[in-house]
């Protein structure tokens, strides 16, 4: 059995001032550094042998900062957040309700942005094709929030074992079997496992 660590980037400018972040991009403030460095502590001592990201500046600065700048790694489109459309950089207040089962649904496609049963495909599909190399037995990957949500939501009973959202640097721990192409969830880190409020 494999294993898969996929992380949600550190705080960020656009979390900080509640504006809808997907395509757009901020800075991590610096409790997002912080965040990122705290992290270090929920994987001490794995032995990933690849690391992967979004393209997104967010998620690469927090998987450098988690690594300390020591990881090769590869940069994938198939990670970055939901594109919201023209919804992008606005007011959070203009979220539509979550659907527990559907989550935004098809809400934001009409505006220029995705679904959310497509974010969730194509996240699957992304880290189908990079858990089914041999060589990859333990993998770390830094995506978003809602990208993961959506993830998660194919493989386990989300509102069960996550709740309602996707802190900044959690992790969920999921194992792969190769041969039946599934995975199979673990557990939740969070940040309260290392102490950082």
């Amino acid at each position: 059995m494999k294993r898969l660590y996929l992380t949600r980037h550190g705080e960020t400018l656009f979390n900080q001032l509640h504006r809808i972040q997907g395509a757009s991009d901020s800075p991590l403030t610096e409790k997002g550094i912080a965040q990122a460095k705290a992290a270090r502590g929920l994987i001490a001592g794995v032995e990933f042998d690849h690391y992967y990201t979004s393209t997104q500046e967010r998620a690469v600065d927090t998987l450098e900062i988690m690594t300390e700048y020591q990881k090769d790694y590869r940069r994938l489109k198939g990670l970055k957040e939901f594109d919201f459309g023209v919804f992008e950089g606005q007011s959070e207040q203009l979220n539509p309700k979550v659907d527990p089962t559907t989550g935004y649904g098809d809400f934001f496609v009409q505006y220029g942005g995705e679904s959310s049963h497509g974010v969730g495909q194509r996240m699957n599909e992304t880290l189908l094709q990079i858990m089914q190399q041999p060589d990859h037995q333990q993998v770390l990957a830094v995506s978003h929030g809602g990208a993961i949500y959506n993830f998660a939501r194919i493989w386990l009973d989300t509102q069960k074992e996550l709740g309602h959202g996707f802190r900044n640097l959690s992790t969920i721990v999921m194992d792969f079997d190769p041969t039946k192409e599934q995975f199979f969830f673990v557990r939740l880190l969070t940040l309260a496992e290392v102490g950082f409020g």
